[in-house]
């Protein structure tokens, strides 16, 4: 007889220490080669036991030697790793040959340092087009398989090493209980900019303590992903480094074999975690001021919602009047139009919140003082109805300002 079981997100996460088995690092090398040895860039996360692992990558065609690399790893038939290891500050991208060979060696410098007979995992974020500067990612490597521990502050060090223009440590952690034993999946993420749907410049990495094969874990994360990280949009760009990685350890001794309720709840756990870090990554966007939270429904296939909601999401025309506060619905009218999804205006329902913009096409004028104090909120919703059908998609998006393109005219 199956047990009802209940998955949380707890309260005041850590990071990857909340997660049984697993060690953590994250030092200073001056990979960016400025000289401010004050900015961690470099971090080493390891498990006690051999893990099975499963990512999610970038579909850019101009695709980091990193991701060439997990990719090559994980497809090894009952592949197991020993952990990860990741560099912001450069991303490794377009770099032909040497980029690749810079990634392999990233791996086998964590596996020799750390004493491990298994292959890392390797990510990482930073600038496109340029080398790595090996000399200090060996000696980053080399200081950090010698801090490797289990404590907050190392895994907090880890958290902020991966992180580019990000303004604060991303972390999310969900457990569940089972058979008096508790079940933790933790995570980590970084992204602020290039952020648009399949995936962004993040990158995104989640533990657990539970026993899963790989097939497990990569039907899970697909999953999750599909629902979280592939409905955001900060600026509508497509990264070449995207990575979202989740490895098991089995340190709990619970197996998603156990029973079928399991892998039910294990799956929530990751779309939980993942979900929370997708939130934090739209609500750090650069240079925004506002999340809101788009729902697109009635539509005849998740299809259709999911295009209206990527253009009314990407419009630059919307984003900009959100930064501005201003209540233009005309903008995403406009805009889910030119998705072409056969839009009616006599049934199309637009609010802001609770509050009736436009009702069977009709504008609901009266409510403008209303809309005025929503729109000037941090986080709103905007709910637009097709009355058409019964499908829907939900996009986490932001605004858009002046001081986004000052901070990104040059880098």
């Amino acid at each position: 007889m199956s047990q009802a079981i209940t998955v949380q997100l707890i309260d005041t996460p850590k990071g990857i220490s909340d997660c049984p088995g697993f060690k953590t690092s994250g030092v200073s090398c001056d990979i960016r080669e400025n000289g401010d040895l004050s900015r961690l860039d470099l971090a080493l996360i390891m498990s006690e036991q051999p893990c099975d692992a499963a990512g999610v990558f970038t579909l850019n065609d101009v695709c980091a030697a990193p991701v060439h690399h997990c990719k090559e790893v994980l497809a090894q038939s009952n592949a197991k790793v020993a952990g990860l290891v990741v560099n912001s500050g450069n991303a490794n991208a377009a770099t032909a040959t040497q980029g690749r060979l810079d990634a392999a060696e990233m791996s086998k410098l964590a596996e020799h340092e750390t004493g491990s007979d298994l292959p890392f995992l390797v990510c990482s974020t930073g600038r496109i087009g340029r080398t790595l500067p090996m000399d200090k990612i060996k000696s980053g490597i080399t200081a950090a398989s010698k801090i490797l521990a289990v404590d907050p502050i190392s895994s907090a060090n880890a958290a902020d090493a991966i992180l580019t223009s990000d303004t604060e440590r991303k972390v999310a952690t969900a457990q569940f209980q089972y058979q008096n034993k508790t079940v933790t999946v933790a995570g980590i993420a970084k992204g602020a900019g290039m952020i648009e749907p399949n995936m962004a410049t993040m990158l995104a990495f989640l533990t657990t303590d539970l026993n899963a094969p790989s097939s497990t874990l990569k039907n899970t994360l697909t999953q999750a992903c599909d629902k979280t990280f592939n409905r955001i949009s900060i600026d509508g760009d497509m990264s070449t480094n995207d990575t979202v990685l989740l490895l098991a350890n089995g340190d709990s001794g619970i197996s998603t074999k156990d029973a079928p309720d399991l892998l039910q709840a294990f799956s929530e756990a990751v779309l939980l975690v993942c979900d929370s870090l997708a939130e934090k990554i739209v609500g750090d966007g650069e240079k925004v001021t506002k999340l809101v939270e788009l729902v697109v429904e009635g539509c005849k296939s998740q299809n259709d919602a999911e295009k209206v909601a990527r253009c009314v999401g990407n419009s630059l025309l919307v984003k900009t009047s959100w930064y501005g506060s201003d209540p233009n619905w005309g903008r995403l009218a406009d805009a889910a139009g030119y998705a072409r999804v056969g839009l009616k205006e006599e049934c199309f329902d637009i609010h802001y919140d609770d509050v009736p913009a436009l009702i069977g096409g009709i504008p609901q004028d009266t409510n403008l003082e209303q809309w005025k104090k929503i729109v000037a909120k941090k986080r709103f919703r905007i709910t637009l109805n097709l009355n058409q059908g019964k499908e829907q998609f939900r996009l986490l998006a932001s605004d858009l300002s002046e001081a986004y393109v000052a901070f990104n005219k040059s880098e």
